[in-house]
């Protein structure tokens, strides 16, 4: 009879656990979605404002202004994480330094080696970066100690 229970207890650990999995994607990408959805409508009112700086500039410092955000949202909503601060945030920004760049690379084999119509490879640019993002996120920035 333990065997048995001992079984159940198992498989609802793992149901709980790949839920638990799936929320924090589906939570990673609605903060995501939601960042990328503002970002687009304050840069586009700040570059639209005339600032005395080059547009580039501006959409760039509207970017900056939601690392902090986003990093916090995701630290509590996505990953539940009690990683200290000071060692989250640098990874967190480490992160999205490599992000970038992981776009950047994807960017260029998608539209540039193989060749893909635009959305296709923008399809594809942002799902493979953001999967890479949510699992260093969930493992290295926010996992546990």
């Amino acid at each position: 009879m333990s065997v048995l229970l001992e079984s159940l207890v198992r498989d609802q650990d793992h149901d709980i656990a790949e839920r638990s999995l799936l929320w924090q994607a589906l939570t990673f990408l609605a903060i995501g979605g939601g960042a990328a959805m503002a970002f687009v409508c304050l840069s586009s009112l700040a570059v639209g404002a005339g600032l005395p700086l080059a547009d580039w500039i501006v959409s760039a410092l509207c970017y900056a202004a939601f690392i902090l955000p986003v990093y916090l949202l995701h630290r509590r909503f996505s990953f539940n994480s009690d990683a200290p601060h000071l060692q989250a945030l640098p990874r967190y920004v480490t992160v999205q330094l490599v992000g970038l760049s992981l776009a950047a690379l994807f960017s260029f084999l998608a539209y540039g080696i193989i060749g893909l119509p635009t959305l296709f490879a923008s399809l594809l640019v942002i799902g493979l970066t953001s999967a890479m993002n949510f699992l260093v996120l969930k493992v290295w920035a926010f996992g546990e100690r």
